[in-house]
Order: C-alpha cells, then structure tokens, then sequence
C-alpha cells in the first residue's frame, strides 16, 4: 500500500483570530512537486449526545451565520485553552441547555472539516441528567428542543438536521440505545 503523506516546506499566518488561526502552506506532494495547502487551526470542540428518559435527545435550535439558517444540533462547543474534552462537555452542556450530566461517556472523535481543518471533536454520551440553568454566552442565542430520538433520526433523514456532528451523533444514540433494549 502506497503511503500518501505531505512535507510542509514552508507556512504563513494569514489570519490570527479569536480562536482561529489559518495558514498559508507550502508543502511537497508525495509526487516531488510543490502545492499550496490553506487550512484552519482550530483549538478543538465536543459535542454532547444527552439522554433522558431513554430515548429522548436534548437538542438546540440556533442560526448559524455563515449559511444564513437555522439549525437543530446536538450541543456542543470550543474547548477552552487547557480545558478537557469531558470538562468542556459538562460546561458546554449545561451552558447551552440547562442540563448537568452525572454521567458521560466518551464515544468517539470525529474530524468534522479534514479538507481545510486540523479540529478534532469528541463525542460524548451525557446521561443521568439534572436540570439546572442554561447560562449562554452573551453573543449566542439559542432554543432548547426536547425530542423523540426516532423523531430525530426521522429528521436526518428528511434532511431537516444537515449538520454534521448532530448526524453522527444521534445515529451513535440509535445504536447504543437499541443495544440496551436487546440486552434488557
């Protein structure tokens, strides 16, 4: 098998932002010639897949401004400098919904960009949730949404949830929790 790998010969920073960072690179490709490679530095992120009632899914409705539209997602958000991925789950969950998870289980990391990003997100199960206060950053607005995990999917499939890491998600919730109900 032919190993495919790029050599950075050099890279810029063209833009240094808030939490993102692109560059600018120069690499060698795996043929001897050079190419530009552009991407997006980014710090990290989890998503949350909260549970309630076994087969209810925590969701947020929110506008997301670069496609101009509304969006069901499962939460989820930046990790902060130093910050855990499980650490960041808790925080961002109860942030966004209100809900503090006594339980969460790692399920997997997903690479939600890979053509001009370097983010990996890590996805976790939250259960044994309890209500507290939804505390958003001041900048956001967001609705909470309660749903049916079956209405959910149904969603996916009628492409009224497109985002990436919801998809992932929730088909992860389908599948652990049909695996309760076989072993139940």
């Amino acid at each position: 098998m032919t190993i495919l790998k790029e050599k950075k010969i050099t890279s810029e920073l063209v833009f240094d932002g808030k939490f993102l960072k692109v560059f600018s690179d120069i690499v060698m490709l795996p043929n001897g010639k050079k190419g530009r490679r552009e991407w997006i530095d980014h710090p990290g992120a989890v998503c949350c897949i909260p549970i309630i009632n076994n087969n209810k899914i925590i969701m947020v409705k929110q506008y997301r401004y670069p496609l101009k539209s509304q969006f069901f997602e499962l939460p989820a958000g930046k990790l902060d400098a130093g910050e855990s991925p499980s650490d960041c789950a808790i925080r961002e969950l109860e942030e966004e919904t209100g809900f503090k998870a006594n339980k969460l289980t790692f399920l997997s990391t997903i690479h939600p960009a890979i053509g001009f990003a370097n983010e990996k997100m890590w996805l976790c199960l939250a259960e044994n949730l309890h209500q507290t206060q939804q505390n958003l950053d001041k900048d956001e607005f967001l609705e909470t949404i309660i749903l049916d995990l079956n209405e959910a999917i149904m969603m996916i499939w009628n492409q009224e949830i497109t985002d990436v890491k919801t998809i992932i998600g929730l088909l992860w919730a389908e599948r652990i929790l049909k695996k309760r109900k076989i072993s139940d």
